[in-house]
């Protein structure tokens, strides 16, 4: 009889650290019925950069990321989102023997939210939360340019996680 109680005794005191942990933290839990809205249309995504298909790897990151997040992605939608991109730079970390070996991806942009009311949320430089680096390979420039692509998405989906966070939980 005493083992039962033990075992239970520490099944109670797990199950307690863990929502301590969880909801101690800064965490919650959020169900669809409480987020903010459950259809989103995704409006203008202007590249003013001079890396091109910049815009087709926001679109297709904001997609996945709201598809995630359980938000409809629908060109009916009563929320509109648009966003203009206007920085992306290739900035170098390191070098050896004057020779590039190492990159940074940034990339920055003006995100816009309109509801059906007409209310305008906007948030300025918004970018990715993490840095984005790569090594170069020695060899041949395709890799060094694929590995700046794959960068490149990798950004993307990190700023679609920073910004669908912010407009759906904020």
């Amino acid at each position: 009889m005493m083992k039962v109680q033990s075992s239970k005794f520490k099944v109670q005191n797990y199950l307690f650290i863990l929502l301590f942990t969880v909801y101690g933290c800064g965490y919650s839990i959020h169900g669809k019925a409480s987020l903010p809205f459950d259809s989103i249309q995704l409006g203008k995504i202007e590249n003013k950069t001079v890396e091109p298909k910049l815009q087709d790897m926001l679109y297709k990151a904001l997609t996945e990321e709201f598809l995630k997040q359980g938000v409809v992605v629908s060109p009916g939608a009563g929320h509109k989102l648009n966003c203009i991109l206007y920085q992306f730079d290739l900035r170098v970390l390191s070098e050896k023997a004057d020779i590039a070996t190492e990159y940074e991806v940034i990339i920055s942009g003006n995100f816009t939210l309109v509801d059906p009311a007409g209310n305008i949320r906007e948030f300025k430089k918004t970018g990715s939360p993490f840095i984005i680096s790569f090594s170069a390979p020695p060899g041949p420039l395709n890799q060094l340019i694929a590995l700046k692509e794959l960068a490149s998405e990798r950004a993307m989906k990190d700023m679609a996680m920073e910004i669908v966070a912010v407009f759906m939980y904020r």
